[in-house]
């Protein structure tokens, strides 16, 4: 039998079996990172990477930042680790203060998780005992979007609304709607920042309720602006309308920040942009800079206080995980918002979010691009699919990007990039170079 010492196969590749990932095509030219700093990866042959992705979303601060990376050392030899249940550790109640601080309106407690997943899984969750501590039993239905990405969690899944994703899982959550998506190529091509068309789109909550009545509507979940589909900014009116529906209707509002949050549109939050108050909010990724897996629910006190009924010695909230407000996790959020002060990079992305918008839509009219959006440091652009191979044209193009140096995401026939808010404009300008030739280059 196999001790665990020696490897039972000689490539030594084969036995990960890697997420969101063609398997067999990676291991047959596998793209290796062994080390990273700033806005660059370093691969397995040297070459230096200039990071347009902010890894997966995650690294707004930039990688390898000393003062978090000496956090979680220190915290590592102080205490590894420290039960979540009916124990606390100093971390944990710091963070939650210095994150309350930095949530708009009433949003004042924050419940933790290790993943984007996990968060969204806990805010469906927590919006179901809420409805039924408030003596509405009834309300039980949950209404995602298509083409929103809410992890993989089950109940992720089920509000979610990407075919791939869902289509080999059977019949997820029962009780699941979907609002359309808002993409709209033949009113919105190369529209700079929010759409002027499609406000209306969110009135199809209105049909929704009345086929299912309100009084069974928990919750509407929806990403402020929709990033794993590849960056749907909202019609300008749209988010806004959402959120007055759901209050006509007492229904649960909850924005999915695991990408928007940490400063990706020039504020804290796209609760911060849009100026509205979600009832929930999720939020993962940007919220150690990606350096230790770590999540967040933050919900309205009126949501918090409802659950606080009974008896003092009770459990409110039977939900958890073993790895909530881990000590090393606290460690990193915490240093993460000092890095954030101090290089001042909640208005460094505001600042730089105009030139990303003039450099992305430089590559306009470029052959086969046929669409453009941007929000803050976000950006996508479109390509038209190849007859008979739909995303095969935007893989060449992620993979002519990687030869010459560069690392974007690729979903769909769509290129998604959102650039650590320590970039230079020349960055971002070699960021739309690279790009650029590489768009030109593939057929």
């Amino acid at each position: 039998m196999p001790d665990g010492t020696q490897p039972r196969q000689t490539n030594t590749l084969e036995p990960y079996w890697m997420p969101f990932t063609a398997n067999r095509q990676f291991k047959a030219a596998p793209r290796i990172m062994v080390s990273a700093k700033d806005m660059h990866y370093t691969d397995d042959q040297g070459r230096q990477i200039l990071d347009a992705s902010a890894g997966m979303w995650c690294v707004n601060a930039g990688h390898g930042r000393e003062k978090i990376t000496e956090a979680i050392r220190t915290q590592a030899g102080v205490m590894d680790y420290g039960p979540a249940f009916q124990w606390g550790n100093p971390g944990a109640f710091d963070l939650s203060a210095r994150l309350t601080n930095l949530f708009p309106g009433d949003l004042d407690y924050v419940f933790y998780a290790n993943s984007g997943s996990e968060a969204v899984d806990t805010a469906l969750k927590m919006a179901l005992a809420y409805h039924q501590l408030r003596g509405d039993a009834r309300r039980t239905r949950l209404i995602g979007r298509e083409r929103g990405y809410h992890g993989v969690g089950i109940g992720g899944t089920s509000v979610g609304g990407i075919s791939n994703n869902r289509k080999h899982f059977g019949n997820l959550l029962a009780g699941i709607d979907h609002l359309p998506h808002t993409h709209n190529l033949s009113e919105m091509a190369f529209s700079r920042g929010q759409p002027d068309w499609g406000a209306h789109l969110a009135d199809d909550l209105e049909r929704i309720v009345a086929l299912h009545d309100p009084s069974t509507m928990a919750a509407v979940i929806v990403e402020p602006v929709a990033g794993s589909t590849g960056v749907l900014v909202p019609p300008k009116g749209y988010l806004e309308k959402l959120r007055s529906i759901c209050d006509t209707h007492g229904i649960l509002l909850i924005f999915d920040e695991v990408i928007t949050g940490f400063g990706r549109l020039g504020n804290p939050f796209g609760a911060d942009h849009f100026g509205i108050v979600p009832d929930l909010m999720t939020m993962a990724k940007g919220l150690t800079n990606g350096a230790v897996p770590m999540s967040a629910v933050a919900a309205r006190a009126g949501i918090y206080d409802t659950f606080m009924q009974g008896p003092p010695h009770m459990i409110e909230l039977f939900h958890g995980y073993t790895y909530s407000a881990h000590p090393l996790a606290c460690a990193a959020a915490l240093a993460t918002m000092d890095v954030f002060a101090e290089d001042d990079l909640f208005n460094r992305g505001k600042a730089l979010a105009p030139v990303w918008e003039d450099a992305i839509h430089g590559l306009k009219g470029l052959p086969n691009v046929i669409d453009i959006r941007n929000l803050g440091m976000m950006g996508a652009v479109e390509l038209v699919p190849r007859e008979g191979a739909p995303t095969t044209r935007a893989y060449d193009v992620f993979l002519k990007c990687y030869e010459k140096g560069l690392l974007v995401r690729q979903t769909g026939d769509i290129i998604a990039m959102s650039p650590p808010l320590i970039a230079t404009e020349e960055q971002l300008g070699e960021i739309m170079s690279i790009l650029a030739e590489a768009i030109s280059e593939t057929e």
